[in-house]
């Protein structure tokens, strides 16, 4: 019982045995003795809460925000000692507060358990009491044996143990797991793989012994020992016998495993990486502004409790008891300063917090609903991962983009190549010389260029398509090869194999030991004697195969810097130039070699690999070593260019992004010339770009001397625009010990372009440049597993949602399907957010200070006695009530610009840059306009009451209440207007909570005033409502104040607008050329109308506010910044010249 508390409440530790003992279908042993170790079930848990764990845990994270557990110790001091209000008056709108909060974190935790639910409710087969049971996947327990079949998910971490395939293996997809789309082949242990059927596999008495789950996914350590015929066989295992859960079964019927990773201690859980908390600009403002008005807060009681002894006055009539005689005057001047502090505490917005997550809960579904961002060709729309970073969205100042999949389409095509020296065009299926003009279909060929078809059509990881394979009994040749459909490692594979199809030699299929080519229209069975896989360090991969003639040969093929340093023979000179000249087309290119083995060297071979391979100890790096060994000593073939289109409007957006002063960064793992040509194409660099390169350093020394001389240049010629290239090697050495003169050299420069990285070093670029002093925000977009460090790291993380599986899009916090959709993402959308949630900030602050000072004001003309000026009911609703919808609305629904302007004139994104709505100027214009107005409400109030003026209805003397309940009018009327003035878009939906709310603040003051309520202890507010506004001057004093209020607001905002309009002013003035008046183009509907008043367009006028055309809005092509596609961009200049004419 225990346990299972400390389950839930997840306080219990995992297992900590460094190994695992799992006995195969749970066959234990009866007269041995063994440790029965526990393991998790198969549940998977993303969920955050429990039942039982919900209120405490929800509520000891909302009252780690300072403004809860500020309100909560004043409702606390409230409960203790006599305070001027009652506790209620801070308890509700604190449990109001908590209420929502934890009902919108309760909904979206449930949403995780909904997942979770479906996930672990999958139906699964598995092994148990000599048949076949169908069972949920959360009961597997490990030591099952699991059957999957073709094209199921695992549902769990297994060893392979048999597949319908006589040599035990099966294909496995991870693209879910690591963004590879490649199939990959695992095999079983093959004194197992004949154990086909469940009699069979239930009469298996086996034991692995294997290490403790850890994240890596290609790392996997363990062994089997197989009893048979009272002899125990013991064979390794290694990642190739382990299917990864969340994997896909591909190529295959079925397949037969035992769990040996349930649950949480699946890999795919495992990589369930926590990412760090990151917190917005705007979120960072609004504490900071929070701490300044707890200063100000503090002040005021100190100040009123000072005042109260300097001014006390004891009247004769006042008699004290003993208790109060007696009494410590420390403890009653505490007593008394913690009273002013419950009296001004709703100078703190208690809803503010509240109020900004349903801001940007809500407003995050505006790019989902966006249908500029939905790209037709695949259907997806926007992803909001999460909905904390929206503002943030239009603060960006540098953008870090992988090229491959984001700028590119990843989609391959073969151009070029150059055979033994020669190179080569690919036109219409035919290899042509350069420089011949006439070409037809050629029939001969040298020996050189079958042999690089040859090295292409064997040296991959393609499959081909699992119906034809499983259609045929054995490998033979298909009826016609080009019916044939490929399935590759990656885009580069498959299309240099669709090229040597149709130029004459087909793959046809392979098994584990044998390769079936179409060599033009002959039938060729190669052996596959052995494969040596790619890896990163490597960056290439090899095959052994045997010819038809016996002949044994290692084809190699990989990246030039990993393959020509291991050629011997060949044009190795002439092939290398032509590297860089392909590369400078920005073709990707991949070197073919080979050499032939005898009999005897291929013995050497095939044993150096097997005591590798079956190694317990450091086996990578045995393998490693073998295969260095082995690939030496090539014969250079020759190299093949593979065209990666740019992505449509890739240069326009990279323009934008420029004109809208975002530095852009281009992080790439291709080569130095790839990475320039695809720059220079993109946009990202100019011809006019003095380019600036730091590769190639050898040596600390020398990477330091580099960089000196590199920033003397920018500094000499500081007029020019440089451009910065850096190569991985060199990366590491700068950062290294020269990192602030390596980051000072970056920033001197237009753009950056550092090729030859590595994940991580993506990361550290990013981490360096976020962390350095002036703390700029930065995006990370890519599209790819190796993308995620980089997209985890920035401030704000894109995932592309292309073609190299789904883990960029899940560790990102939006996603988008084409990198020219993040112009609109950053400009429209981050701009409109960014000035929202930048207004409803200081709004917020802005009406509560208007709130509480003259309640502070109050007490200089009651001796500080800590009368409240307002009845408790209007304390507790002015916040939860009467104020709180329409600045909800206006964060949703405010533009202060057309979407179309934004998006065609990216200038405009300057102008919020460095936070500079939410700065401290900012922040004191609309403090200090609080207090102004405070000053207002209070002595305009006062002066209208006068010493013996009668202002109610029934010719009687206003009292306290009444002279409260005046100021809270003209003090909300004030508020409420003030808004409607900063706004400048306004929709039905403004217009129904911005009145509504004034009209039911008259209603619910006529309700609560006309009855008699039996649940209250006092009511003063009886009948006040009714005698004050019965009265003229009452209702002309009010009108008269609030115009004393907002009429200088009205003639600074005309004044500046003339006298010195910024570019968003001069951006509102402009008359626009169609008529988008739907909200925000986002959910565009198909008829949109301004339902703009005669009296509107006049107060727009004078605003300065556009006046949008009353027409009836659909797509057309005729639009000029949405022709034909409604996320094109149409760039253009706003000089002083254009934008003075246009006001």
């Amino acid at each position: 019982m225990i346990r299972w508390i400390r389950q839930q409440l997840g306080f219990d530790p995992p297992h900590q045995s460094p190994t695992r003992t799992i006995y195969v279908s749970n066959h234990f042993p009866q007269y041995e003795s063994f440790v029965h170790q526990k393991f998790p079930d198969n549940r998977m848990i993303s969920s955050k809460y429990t039942i039982w764990n919900f209120i405490p845990k929800n509520l000891f994270e909302q009252f780690r925000r300072i403004a809860n557990f500020y309100f909560l110790v004043i409702f606390l001091v409230q409960l203790m000692i006599d305070t001027p209000t009652s506790p209620y008056t801070s308890g509700l709108p604190l449990f109001f507060v908590i209420t929502v909060t934890a009902v919108k974190q309760g909904y979206e935790d449930w949403l995780r358990h909904k997942a979770d639910n479906e996930v672990n409710n999958t139906p699964v087969y598995v092994i148990r009491s000599g048949g076949l049971v169908q069972t949920r996947s959360q009961n597997i327990r490990v030591g099952d044996i699991v059957r999957i079949e073709k094209d199921q998910t695992f549902p769990t971490d297994l060893v392979l143990l048999s597949t319908d395939r006589e040599d035990g293996t099966c294909y496995v997809t991870t693209a879910s797991l690591d963004g590879e789309t490649n199939l990959k082949t695992h095999h079983a242990v093959p004194e197992i793989a004949k154990l086909r059927t469940v009699p069979q596999l239930d009469t298996l008495r086996a034991i692995i012994t294997c290490h403790q789950p850890e994240p890596d996914l290609y790392r996997f350590v363990g062994q089997i020992r197989i009893q048979q015929n009272s002899n125990n066989i013991v064979r390794p295992l290694g990642p190739e016998n382990l299917l990864l859960r969340g994997a896909s079964l591909k190529n295959t019927n079925e397949v037969y495993g035992v769990a040996v990773y349930t649950g949480m201690d699946a890999k795919i859980a495992l990589n369930y990486k926590s990412k760090s908390q990151k917190r917005s600009s705007v979120e960072k403002s609004m504490n900071t502004f929070l701490i300044v008005f707890l200063e100000i807060l503090v002040i005021e009681a100190v100040i009123s409790t000072i005042l109260k002894y300097a001014w006390w006055y004891e009247p004769s009539y006042n008699e004290r008891t003993t208790q109060e005689k007696n009494s410590s005057r420390i403890l009653t001047g505490i007593s008394d300063f913690l009273a002013f502090l419950v009296l001004y505490n709703y100078i703190i917005p208690i809803s503010l917090y509240v109020t900004v997550e349903m801001q940007k809960f809500l407003g995050s579904f505006f790019i989902v609903w966006d249908l500029d961002l939905y790209h037709d060709a695949t259907g997806q729309r926007a992803q909001v991962n999460t909905s904390d970073l929206n503002e943030e969205l239009g603060q960006v100042e540098y953008v870090f983009t992988d090229k491959t999949g984001t700028l590119t389409e990843n989609e391959m095509k073969f151009r070029e190549c150059s055979i033994n020296g020669i190179k080569y065009k690919y036109i219409n299926g035919n290899l042509v010389r350069e420089g011949v003009t006439e070409f037809g279909k050629k029939n001969t060929f040298t020996d050189e260029e079958k042999m690089f078809l040859k090295a292409i059509s064997l040296c991959h990881t393609v499959h081909i398509n699992d119906r034809e394979e499983l259609q045929r009994s054995d490998l033979s040749l298909v009826a016609d090869p080009s019916t044939v459909q490929y399935y590759a490692a990656s885009p580069d594979e498959k299309a240099l194999v669709e090229a040597a199809r149709k130029i004459g030699i087909t793959f046809a299929g392979s098994s584990e030991k044998s390769i079936l080519l179409n060599e033009f229209g002959k039938e060729q069975r190669y052996k596959l004697l052995d494969v040596l896989e790619f890896d990163a360090d490597r960056r290439r991969m090899s095959v052994i195969v045997e010819t038809p003639e016996g002949k044994k040969i290692l084809f190699t093929k990989g990246a030039e810097s990993s393959i020509l340093p291991l050629t011997k023979t060949g044009e190795i000179h002439t092939t290398s130039a032509h590297v860089d000249e392909l590369a400078m087309k920005g073709l990707r290119t991949l070197c073919m070699a080979y050499k032939y083995l005898t009999n005897k060297e291929y013995e050497e071979v095939a044993s150096q690999l097997l005591a590798a391979r079956t190694s317990l100890q450091h086996r990578e790096e045995e393998v490693a070593n073998a295969f260095n060994l082995i690939e030496r000593d090539l014969h250079l073939l020759g190299v093949s260019g593979v065209e990666d289109k740019l992505q449509d409007k890739v240069p326009e957006t990279i323009e934008a992004l420029k004109l809208a002063g975002i530095k852009v960064w281009v992080l790439t793992g291709d080569k130095l010339e790839t990475a320039i040509s695809v720059s220079l194409s993109s946009g990202h660099f100019h011809r006019t770009m003095n380019i600036l390169e730091l590769t190639d350093q050898k040596s600390d020394c020398e990477c330091a001397a580099q960089l000196q001389r590199l920033d003397r240049r920018i500094k000499h010629d500081h007029v020019i625009q440089h451009g910065l290239v850096v190569d991985g090697t060199s990366l590491s050495l700068a950062l290294r010990g020269h990192e602030e003169l390596f980051m000072e050299i970056c920033k001197n420069c237009s753009a950056v372009l550092c090729c030859r990285m590595a994940p991580l070093q993506k990361a550290k670029v990013v981490r360096l440049l976020k962390t350095s002093p002036a703390k700029p925000i930065t995006l990370a977009i890519g599209d790819g597993a190796n993308d995620v460090s980089m997209i985890m790291e920035a401030n704000i993380g894109i995932g592309i949602m292309g073609k190299e599986g789904r883990q960029a899009v899940r560790n990102s916090d939006y996603a988008i399907a084409r990198f020219k959709f993040l112009a609109k993402l950053l400009f429209v959308h981050g701009h409109l957010y960014y000035i929202r949630i930048s207004h409803l900030v200081q709004y917020f602050f802005y009406k509560n200070v208007c709130f509480i000072t003259p309640q502070f004001l109050y007490q200089f003309f009651c001796l500080f006695s800590q009368q409240t000026l307002y009845d408790g009911a209007y304390l507790t609703l002015y916040n939860i009530c009467f104020t709180s919808l329409p600045i909800l609305m206006y964060s949703l629904f405010e533009q202060d610009v057309q979407p179309h302007i934004l998006q065609s004139k990216p200038s405009l994104y300057k102008e919020i840059s460095r936070n500079e709505v939410l700065s401290l100027k900012r922040f004191l214009y609309w403090t200090l306009l609080g207090f102004c107005h405070a000053f207002i409400f209070f002595f305009g109030s006062y002066l209208l009451r006068g010493d013996d003026a009668s202002m109610m209805g029934n010719g009687q003397m206003s009292g306290n209440w009444t002279f409260g309940f005046l100021v809270f009018t003209v003090m909300f009327i004030t508020v409420t207007l003030k808004l409607g003035i900063e706004t400048h878009y306004w929709t039905w939906i403004n217009h129904f909570v911005t009145w509504g709310s004034i009209i039911f603040y008259f209603g619910f003051s006529l309700l609560y005033g006309a009855i008699i309520w039996p649940f209250l202890q006092s009511q003063d507010m009886y009948c006040v409502f009714v005698h004050l506004l019965s009265s003229a001057s009452a209702w002309l004093g009010i009108i008269v104040i609030v115009v004393a209020c907002l009429f200088p607001d009205v003639l600074r905002k005309v004044f500046w607008r003339h006298a010195r309009p910024t570019l968003t002013q001069r951006s509102q003035l402009m008359e626009p050329n169609s008529g988008i008046t739907c909200m925000e183009s986002i959910c565009c509907y198909s008829r949109g109308e301004t339902a703009c008043s005669p009296l509107r367009r006049i107060l727009d006028q004078i605003m300065g506010r556009c006046k949008p055309l009353r027409v009836n809005r659909c797509w057309s092509d005729l639009d000029p910044c949405y022709a034909n596609d409604r996320s094109i961009l149409t760039l253009s200049s706003m000089d002083g010249s254009s934008n003075a004419s246009a006001v």
